[in-house]
C-alpha cells in the first residue's frame, strides 16, 4: 500500500489558492494528495480568458465544466462546449481554449500530476477566491516556468471564434 492510505476531504472553498496566467487556480489534489498519480484544479476565470496554445510533453490533460461556455482546440480539432461536458486533451498534442464573455469555471485534471507543481511555481497566492487583476501576461516568464515543466508554449491564445 502507498503512502495515501485512507480518504481525503476538501470543502468548496477549500484548496490552496493561486493566481496562474490571469486564473484563479484552487488546487483540490495535487500529487503530495495522490502519490503523483493526478491532480485535480478548480479553474477560474474571466470573460474572453483564453490560454497560449500550448504542449504538455509528460501529462495528460482533461477539463469538465462547471459554468460557462468554453471553446477549445486540440490538434486539428475544435469544439464549443458549455457546463455538463467533458474535454480530453493527450500529452503530446498542441492544445487551448477560450472561455466566452460570461466567463467559466472548470475543473482541471492532468495525469500524472505534475500540471499542478507548474501552476504553483508560475503562480503566485491569491489573496482570497477571486479573480486577479487584470493585466497582461508576462509570457517570457510563463514560457521559462513551462519549460522547466515539461510544458512548451507553441503559439498564442486562440482568436475569438468569428474574428
Amino acid at each position: 500500500m502507498g503512502t495515501v492510505d485512507r480518504m481525503q476531504v476538501l470543502g468548496p472553498e477549500e484548496g490552496q489558492a493561486l493566481w496562474f496566467a490571469g486564473a484563479l487556480m484552487v488546487l483540490k489534489a495535487a500529487g503530495e494528495r495522490t502519490e503523483g498519480r493526478f491532480a485535480l484544479l478548480d479553474q477560474r476565470v474571466g470573460g474572453g480568458y483564453a490560454t497560449p496554445l500550448h504542449v504538455h510533453h509528460g501529462e495528460d490533460e482533461a477539463w469538465y465544466v462547471l459554468e460557462g461556455d468554453v471553446t477549445f482546440y486540440c490538434g486539428d480539432t475544435r469544439a464549443h462546449v458549455g457546463a455538463g461536458a467533458w474535454v480530453f486533451a493527450p500529452k503530446g498534442v498542441p492544445h487551448a481554449f477560450r472561455v466566452g464573455e460570461a466567463g467559466a469555471r472548470l475543473l482541471t485534471f492532468s495525469a500524472p500530476a505534475a500540471f499542478a507543481d507548474f501552476v504553483r511555481a508560475a503562480g503566485e497566492p491569491a489573496p482570497g477566491l477571486r479573480l486577479p487583476p487584470p493585466g497582461p501576461l508576462d509570457m517570457e516568464r510563463l514560457s521559462a516556468v513551462a519549460a522547466r515543466h515539461g510544458i512548451a508554449i507553441v503559439g498564442p491564445p486562440p482568436e475569438p471564434v468569428g474574428s
